[in-house]
């Protein structure tokens, strides 16, 4: 499985961004995407992630202002961030856990950065 995350720039507090997560095609079943991201200095912390039943988890501090959803005809995730704050600045990176088998899979994108200036 092969991750693309595009979208992280630069925007002022109060500002929108949108992250887009490609997954390629494989002989995995994709169960779970997520997003995480990570601060200069901190551990790496989940964001939002998605199944593939469309149930979402949220950490407390995005709730109410991102919003994680999958298309899986495209093959693509999302994750809409408004109201950004200086603190959601990080690097973001989608993760993703697939099934082969009874085998699980787990597999990290390159990270997108997101800057928010206040």
């Amino acid at each position: 499985v092969q991750l693309q995350a595009s979208g992280g720039g630069s925007v002022q507090a109060g500002g929108s961004l949108r992250l887009t997560c490609a997954v390629s095609r494989s002989k995995f079943s994709v169960k779970t995407v997520a997003w995480y991201r990570q601060a200069p200095g901190q551990e790496r912390g989940l964001v939002a992630s998605i199944n593939e039943y469309f149930a979402t988890n949220y950490a407390d501090s995005v709730k109410g202002r991102f919003t994680i959803s999958r298309d899986k005809a495209k093959r693509t995730v999302n994750l809409q961030m408004n109201s950004l704050k200086s603190e959601d600045t990080a690097v973001y990176y989608c993760h993703v856990r697939a099934n082969w088998g009874k085998d699980e899979y787990e597999y990290w994108g390159q990270g997108t950065l997101v800057t928010v200036s206040s």
